[in-house]
Formats: structure tokens, C-alpha cells, sequence
């Protein structure tokens, strides 16, 4: 084992120790970090020192006030025939960190800025993207203007560098995977009651680059939208509507490449009642693909009941998804659904397939050891949807084709994972992915089956 691998644990290990060791009750961090409000500690006046680092009173009254916060990840990865093959293994893993800052000041009730630094490292890893290895740069900063409270709700008009995450994160997530989190310049307007979130953006992508302070806007990419949530519906509980567009100046897939402007209109039911929890969406996608008409969709169907009687409350789960691809190649139309910017480990941690052309079946069980510890084990089934269409990873580039083979079984992938979260601030993760190639995949490439197993700790604060 390197020398790196053996100083990335030695302080993942002191990490851990000093969280634990300094915990303190407290509220859970939220996924996007700028959702958190600490102003509840302004009638505390025996504020411990962590207190202290999220809410320090700058006024009199206290409504002006500045906090702070962070993320610390170290993941360690080993994988043998990573690619099904094509790129070659190293011995000893390799390790990625992350490190995340922010400040977030509040100026009264009706004004705040939200600044967020990243910063990510690989080793011991042979070759690395942007989106693994980028030293320091801007992540966010964006000011929101909040109005008072209306007829309809609370207006709130944010500009700036930002994250977005909608619904199940088919299609626009934070990308936790593989290391380093998307962002956008974009201005948004979000409208908010007791029921009802209604968010109008536009927005261009960041474009990560390896160098300091240097990401910038992409202008080969844009995002627009409208999407609406609404809560406490009769029957079904919770209803997401949404519209959104993209635009991209050159992208490619299997049947060609070009100029694609597309939209994507769908709609999600989700909820829980008593034991039973339920997730089902439908999207349908239009627009233009290099002078081709679009016509792509998709269906997702996510169930789960847990037997909250039972001893260690397992939960039995099936996840169903079928994604369309191209019928065929050069007739002057694209069937291949583009899931914009989904969430990294859209099919697991090994992060091998996105989702475009497939289908696939995803049966789950999951326990919970202690109030601390869970296990899960799922087991992955896939197929091509069309034969003539090739396979994608989760940023919607081409992995292979599908013009050299007509076979549709992608292959079957079986992990598993345990978490045990010691307290609020630190959550340890280890995770094995074994996958089992398919008939296309030694058609389409070496073919080899691949195990991947990795171990993840991160301390938030």
C-alpha cells in the first residue's frame, strides 16, 4: 500500500475520532447545505464554540448574522476489470477527497449571500477528469431577496452560481458522484407556501477545469425551466409538474452528433402510507437533434414496504425502470432519452450505466441493525431497449455501440452496502459491487465481469 493511501486513512481515522469525540446534539444537515437555518440559536445565550461557528450575531437584534459549515470526504475505491476491461486496474486502489466551505449571511429577514468553496484531489490514480481532480475553486455564490409573506406565499429571486436538485433526481441532481459537485450561474425564482413550490430558472452550466479559481460558464450548455411541487393531495399525497429545456451547441450520441435543443415534460406521484412508500414518474422528451426530430421517454416505478414490526424493520423494495432508445439508425429522428444531469450513482456506487436505452428490474432489501447501523443488498438486471442503440454512462456520453451486435442482456449487477452513522456529523460507508457482463458487453468490448469495492467517510459541520 502507497504512502498515500496510508496518510488519506491515517487522517480519515483522526477525522472520525475528533467528531465523535466533540458531537453534540443538533439538527440534521440538509442535502443542499444552503436550505439550513440557524437563527433558532438567537434566544440561546449559552451558545457552545460550534454553536458559535453557525450562527454569530452581527447586530443588535441578531437578524443579521453570519454562518459557517463544511464537508470533509475521503473515498477509498478498489476495482478489478474497472471499464469491463478497458483501462487498466492499479494494485493498490486509488483514493478521492473532497473538501467543502461555506458562509452563509443573512442581512435581516429579506436579504442573504450563500458562498461555497470545493476542492478535490485523486490518488494513486492513473488518469483523472475534471470531475474528480480539481484543486480549489468557486463552487457557489449567490444572492437571495426574499419578500414578506403574500396572499400566495413567500417570493424569493436568487442569482448567481448555484446547485440545483429536483424530485427523484432523474434528471437534475448535485452529482455526488464521482467527486465533484455540479453548479450553475442562474437566475431563479421560487414561490413557496404551505402546499405549493413553484421554481422558474435559466441557467448555464459551470465547466469544471483542473486549475485553480479557473471554472467558468459553458456556453455550449443551457438550462431553463419550470417546475412545480405540491404536497397534501388527496389520495396520491405529493404531485411534482415540470418543464425543462436544454440546449446544447455539440453533443453526440450513437446515431449521429450535432446542435440538440430539447424539452422535457413530466410528472411524479410520491409519498408514503403507513409502511408502504411509493415513487412513480413519466417523462416525455421533444426537440430537434442535428436537423432530426426527438421523440424520447421514460417510466419509473420505485415501491417498498418495510415491515416496521419485524426485528431489524427490513424493508423489501423493486425498482423498475424502462428508458427509450433509438429505433433506428440515419431515419431522421432520435429515440435516445438524455437524462440531462442526473444524480452520479444513478445505479450505485460502481456508477458503470446511465440511463438512456435500457431497461432494467432492481429488487432491494434493506435492514436497520441499530438506530446507527443499516445494511442494504440489491441486485440490478439490464437490457438494451432498442438494439439499435448503444449504451451510456451517467453523464450521457457513449460507452459502446449498438451497431455490431443485436443482443439486448447489458448484464446483472449484485451490491451491497452497511452504514453506520456514529452521530450527526459523520457518516462511514463501505460498499462491493460485483457485476456480471452480458452477452452485448463481450460482443461490444472486452466483456469481463468487474468488482468494485469501496469505503467512504465524511464529516459534516
Amino acid at each position: 500500500m502507497n504512502k498515500h493511501v496510508v496518510q488519506s486513512i491515517v487522517t480519515i481515522a483522526i477525522v472520525c475520532l475528533a467528531a465523535v469525540a466533540h458531537a453534540q446534539t443538533f439538527p440534521s444537515f440538509k442535502p443542499m447545505r444552503y436550505d439550513e437555518r440557524y437563527d433558532f440559536l438567537k434566544k440561546d445565550t449559552g451558545r457552545t464554540t460550534y454553536q458559535r461557528t453557525k450562527y454569530t450575531p452581527l447586530s443588535a437584534g441578531g437578524n443579521t448574522y453570519l454562518s459557517l459549515g463544511g464537508e470533509v470526504r475521503y473515498q477509498y475505491f478498489g476495482v478489478r476489470h474497472e471499464d469491463w476491461g478497458e483501462s487498466s486496474d492499479t494494485e493498490d486502489g486509488y483514493i478521492l477527497s473532497r473538501f467543502l466551505a461555506h458562509a452563509d449571511l443573512h442581512l435581516g429577514s429579506h436579504v442573504r449571500t450563500f458562498v461555497q468553496l470545493q476542492g478535490s484531489t485523486a490518488q494513486s490514480k492513473p488518469s483523472t477528469s475534471v470531475v474528480e481532480e480539481n484543486p480549489l475553486d468557486l463552487h457557489q455564490a449567490f444572492v437571495d431577496i426574499t419578500s414578506g409573506e403574500t396572499g400566495i406565499g413567500q417570493f424569493t429571486f436568487r442569482a448567481g452560481r448555484q446547485e440545483f436538485t429536483y424530485g427523484s433526481q432523474r434528471l437534475i441532481g448535485v452529482r455526488e458522484l464521482p467527486n465533484n459537485r455540479q453548479a450553475f450561474d442562474a437566475g431563479r425564482i421560487i414561490l413557496q407556501n404551505k402546499t405549493w413550490r413553484a421554481d422558474a430558472l435559466y441557467s448555464h452550466t459551470i465547466k469544471a477545469k483542473k486549475d485553480i479559481f479557473d471554472d467558468g460558464l459553458s456556453g455550449n450548455v443551457r438550462l431553463w425551466g419550470l417546475y412545480l411541487v405540491h404536497t397534501n393531495v388527496p389520495i396520491i399525497q405529493n404531485l411534482d409538474l415540470y418543464y425543462l429545456g436544454l440546449y446544447k451547441h455539440h453533443t453526440s450520441f450513437d446515431d449521429g452528433e450535432g446542435r440538440e435543443r430539447r424539452h422535457s415534460l413530466g410528472t411524479r406521484l410520491w409519498g408514503q402510507r403507513h409502511d408502504w412508500r411509493y415513487d412513480i414518474e413519466g417523462i416525455y422528451q421533444l426537440g430537434s437533434f442535428a436537423g432530426n426530430d426527438i421523440s424520447a421517454w421514460t417510466m419509473s416505478c420505485n415501491t417498498g414496504y418495510q415491515f416496521s414490526h419485524v426485528r431489524f424493520q427490513p424493508e423489501v423494495g423493486l425498482k423498475t425502470e424502462v428508458i427509450s432508445g433509438d429505433r433506428n439508425y440515419n431515419d431522421g429522428k432520435l429515440g435516445t432519452f438524455n437524462p440531462l444531469f442526473p444524480r452520479g450513482a444513478y445505479f450505485g456506487l460502481a456508477a458503470l450505466i446511465g440511463p438512456a436505452n435500457l431497461v432494467d428490474v432492481h429488487p432491494s432489501i434493506a435492514f436497520d441493525l441499530s438506530s446507527r447501523v443499516s445494511w442494504t443488498v440489491d441486485y440490478d438486471v439490464f437490457w438494451r431497449y432498442s438494439h439499435n442503440d448503444g449504451i451510456y454512462a451517467p453523464n450521457a456520453s457513449i460507452i459502446y455501440s449498438g451497431e455490431n451486435t443485436t443482443d439486448t442482456f447489458i448484464g446483472e449487477q449484485l451490491a451491497t452496502d452497511v452504514q453506520y452513522a456514529p452521530n450527526p456529523f459523520v457518516l462511514l460507508k463501505a460498499e462491493l459491487t460485483w457485476f456480471k457482463s452480458g452477452q452485448y458487453l463481450k460482443e461490444a468490448g472486452p466483456g469481463k465481469n468487474i468488482l468494485f469495492g469501496g469505503c467512504t467517510a465524511t464529516l459534516k459541520f
